[in-house]
C-alpha cells in the first residue's frame, strides 16, 4: 500500500524532525525579499563553492587538464569573476524567484544547500573539465494547491529566460570588445542553459510542476529557452 503524502496546512504541523532542520525563527512566513540568518548563510556558501567550482573547470585549471596542458593561473583570475557573475545571475535569480513566488503565494520559503550536492560540484571543478551541481533548493511549506506550486516553479527558469533575452540583446545590439563581450555572452548561455535543464519533465526539476499546472506556458516557456540556447550556440565568439 502506497502510503500518501502528507501536504502540511500550517507550519505547526510539521514533524519533529523536520522542524529540528529549521533553525528556531525562521518557520515564520515572511514577506517576499525576507530572509533568515541561516538562509543567507547557505546561500553564501553555495555561491562560494560553485564560483570556485566553475573557475577552475572553465579555466583549465582542473587537474586533468592541468597535468597535460600546464597550469594556467592567469586564466583562473579572469574566471572567477566570469564564474561569479554567471553563478549570480543563473542560480542566485533562479532560487530568489522560486522563494518570492512562494512567499507571494503566503507559504514559508527559504533556499537550503545539499551539502552532498556542493561537495561534488568542487571536486568535479578541481579534478575535471565538467561540472555536474546540485547545490540545493528552495523549499516552502503549506497547503499549496497544484496553480500555486506551478508558478513557483515556473518563476525560476523565467527569471533565466528574461535575463538571457536581456543579455542577447545587448550582446547583439551594443558595440563591446572581446572581453566584455565574452563576459555578457556567458551570462546568456549560462542563463539560456539552466532554464532549458530545469524546464525538462523529470524527476525533481521544475518542468514537471509546470507541465501539472499548464501544459501550454511549458511549451512555450521550453521553445523559447531552447531558442535562446541555440542562438547563443551559434554566435561562436560567445563561447570563452
Amino acid at each position: 500500500m502506497v502510503k500518501e503524502k502528507k501536504i502540511y496546512t500550517s507550519f505547526h504541523e510539521i514533524p519533529v524532525r523536520e522542524y529540528m532542520y529549521f533553525p528556531k525563527g525562521t518557520l515564520e512566513v515572511g514577506k517576499p525579499g525576507k530572509f533568515s540568518k541561516i538562509e543567507i548563510t547557505h546561500l553564501t556558501i553555495s555561491i562560494f563553492v560553485l564560483t570556485i567550482a566553475f573557475s577552475f573547470a572553465l579555466s583549465g585549471n582542473n587537474l586533468i587538464n592541468g597535468l597535460v596542458n600546464g597550469f594556467k593561473l592567469d586564466n583562473l583570475i579572469f574566471f572567477i569573476p566570469l564564474s561569479f557573475l554567471g553563478i549570480a545571475t543563473a542560480f542566485f535569480f533562479h532560487e530568489l524567484s522560486h522563494k518570492f513566488m512562494a512567499q507571494k503565494q503566503g507559504l514559508w520559503s527559504e533556499y537550503r544547500m545539499f551539502s552532498q550536492g556542493l561537495l561534488l560540484a568542487f571536486l568535479l571543478g578541481i579534478l575535471t573539465p565538467f561540472v555536474f551541481a546540485a547545490p540545493g533548493a528552495v523549499m516552502f511549506r503549506g497547503g499549496a494547491k497544484i496553480e500555486e506550486t506551478g508558478q513557483i516553479a515556473a518563476a525560476g527558469p523565467l527569471a533565466n529566460i528574461i535575463i538571457a533575452l536581456i543579455t542577447f540583446f545587448i550582446y547583439t545590439s551594443i558595440f563591446f570588445d572581446a572581453q566584455i563581450g565574452s563576459i555578457i555572452g556567458f551570462i546568456c548561455l549560462i542563463n539560456a542553459f539552466i532554464a532549458t535543464f530545469n524546464l525538462l519533465p523529470f524527476g525533481p526539476l521544475d518542468g514537471i510542476k509546470i507541465i501539472r499546472w499548464n501544459p501550454t506556458i511549458w511549451i512555450i516557456m521550453l521553445i523559447s529557452s531552447i531558442t535562446i540556447l541555440m542562438l547563443t550556440l551559434t554566435k561562436t565568439s560567445l563561447i570563452v
